[in-house]
C-alpha cells in the first residue's frame, strides 16, 4: 500500500485558499462599505435640503428615481448597491403630505429588501404630529404612522422639534428630537440689531415654556397673551361622554358625578409690558397664521413697534403669505424644515434659517457611532 504524504498545516490551507482576484474584490468591498443619502421626495423643490446636507458632508446624493405612476402610485427604485451599509433618507414634508409619507415608507422598504445594514429616516418635520392625542372618537394617528415606519425597515430616525416631545414614546427604535433654537436664537442676536429692547411673546399660555426658554437665553423680559378667542387643545371634547348624556336618564343612586361648570374665555390680555419695544413671538409651527396675526394686533395695540414670530416649521398652509403681508408682522422666520420657496415669492416678510449643518453632524455622528451629546449642549427637558 502506498504510503500517504503528510503535508504540513499550511501547506493543507494553501490548497483551499481563495485566488488572488477574490482578495481583491473583498479587500474592495469592506472600503466601499459605509453609508448613502438619498432624497425619498420625488419634487424638485424638496431635494434642495438633502443636497445641501450631503455638501456639507463631502459626499454625493444617492442615485434613485421616485415618481407618480399615472393611476397615482409611488414608484421608488435603487440604482446602486446599498448591501451592508448606512442608509439615510432624507425626507422633507410638502403639501402634499400622504404622498410623502408613502415615498418615505416605500424607500425604506426597498431599501430594506436590498439588504441594508441600518436605515435612519431625516425627517426633519414629523408629519401627524399634531394628532398625537385622542380626540372624540378619532385615533393617535402619528402612532399608527410610528408603527408603518417600523413595519418599513427603519431602524432610526432623526427629527426635529416634535410637536409633543412625547411622540418619541410611539416608536420602538431610537429617535433623536434635535432642536432649531440654536439657530433661531443666533438669527435674533445677528439679524435684529436693537434686539435687546426686545420682548419674548408666548401668543398663548401653552407657548410659555418655550418663550421662557429663548427670554432666559436672550437675557430679554417675558409676556404672554391669555384669552384668545381660539378654541385651544384642552377645550376640545375628548369623547368621554360615550355614549351620549340622554335626559331624565336613571343614574343608580350614590353614582352622581359632580357637574363640570362650561369654561368661559376671559378678555384678551397681555401679561407683560410691551409698549415700545420689540416683539417676537416664539412658536414651533406656523401653518394657519389667524392665531399670530391676531397676537400682532394685540401687540400693537399695546405699544410694539416691531413684530417677529419665530418657529421651526414653516407650513404656512392656505392663504397665509398673504395674511402675514397685510398684517401688522414685519418678519415671519422660519427654519427649511419644510420648503416654502412658493410661500416666500409671495410674501418677502418670511425669512429662512438654514439648518443643514446640525442634520448632517447628526448624520455623521450616528454613522460614526460618536455621541449625541454635542448636539443637545445647554438644552433641557423643557426646550
Amino acid at each position: 500500500m502506498p504510503r500517504k504524504l503528510l503535508l504540513p498545516y499550511k501547506s493543507v490551507l494553501s490548497h483551499f485558499r481563495a485566488p488572488r482576484g477574490l482578495h481583491d474584490s473583498l479587500a474592495m468591498n469592506a472600503a466601499r462599505s459605509g453609508y448613502r443619502v438619498f432624497s425619498a421626495n420625488s419634487t424638485a423643490a424638496c431635494t434642495e435640503l438633502a443636497k445641501r446636507i450631503t455638501e456639507r458632508l463631502g459626499a454625493e446624493l444617492g442615485k434613485s428615481v421616485v415618481y407618480q405612476e399615472t393611476n397615482g402610485e409611488t414608484r421608488v427604485e435603487i440604482k446602486e448597491s446599498v448591501r451592508g451599509q448606512d442608509i439615510f433618507i432624507i425626507q422633507t414634508i410638502p403639501r402634499d403630505v400622504n404622498t410623502a409619507v408613502m415615498e418615505l415608507l416605500i424607500m425604506a422598504y426597498a431599501l430594506k429588501t436590498s439588504c441594508a445594514r441600518n436605515i435612519i429616516g431625516v425627517i426633519p418635520y414629523f408629519p401627524y404630529s399634531k394628532q398625537s392625542k385622542m380626540r372624540k372618537r378619532g385615533s393617535i394617528v402619528c402612532k399608527l404612522l410610528a408603527s408603518m415606519l417600523a413595519k418599513a425597515g427603519l431602524t432610526h430616525i432623526i427629527t426635529m422639534d416634535l410637536h409633543q416631545k412625547e411622540i418619541q414614546g410611539f416608536f420602538s427604535f431610537p429617535v433623536d428630537n434635535l432642536r432649531a433654537s440654536p439657530f433661531l436664537l443666533q438669527y435674533i442676536q445677528e439679524e435684529i440689531p436693537d434686539y435687546r429692547n426686545a420682548v419674548i411673546v408666548a401668543k398663548s399660555p401653552d407657548a410659555a415654556k418655550r418663550a421662557q426658554s429663548y427670554a432666559e437665553r436672550l437675557r430679554l423680559g417675558l409676556a404672554v397673551i391669555h384669552g384668545e378667542a381660539q378654541c385651544t387643545e384642552q377645550d376640545m371634547d375628548d369623547g368621554r361622554h360615550s355614549p351620549p348624556m340622554v335626559k331624565n336618564a336613571t343614574v343608580h343612586p350614590g353614582l352622581e358625578l359632580p357637574l363640570m361648570m362650561a369654561k368661559e374665555k376671559p378678555p384678551i390680555t397681555v401679561v407683560g409690558d410691551v409698549g415700545g419695544r420689540i416683539a417676537i413671538i416664539v412658536d414651533d409651527i406656523i401653518d394657519d397664521v389667524e392665531s399670530f396675526v391676531a397676537a400682532a394686533e394685540i401687540l400693537k395695540e399695546r405699544g410694539a413697534y416691531k413684530i417677529f414670530v419665530m418657529a421651526t416649521h414653516g407650513l404656512l398652509s392656505a392663504d397665509a403669505p398673504r395674511l402675514i403681508e397685510e398684517s401688522s408682522i414685519d418678519e415671519v422666520v422660519v427654519t427649511n424644515t419644510v420648503p416654502h420657496e412658493v410661500q416666500k415669492l409671495q410674501c418677502p416678510k418670511i425669512k429662512t434659517v438654514d439648518i443643514s449643518l446640525i442634520l448632517s453632524e447628526a448624520i455623521r455622528r450616528i454613522h460614526n457611532g460618536e455621541s449625541m451629546a454635542y448636539l443637545f449642549r445647554n438644552i433641557t427637558v423643557d426646550d
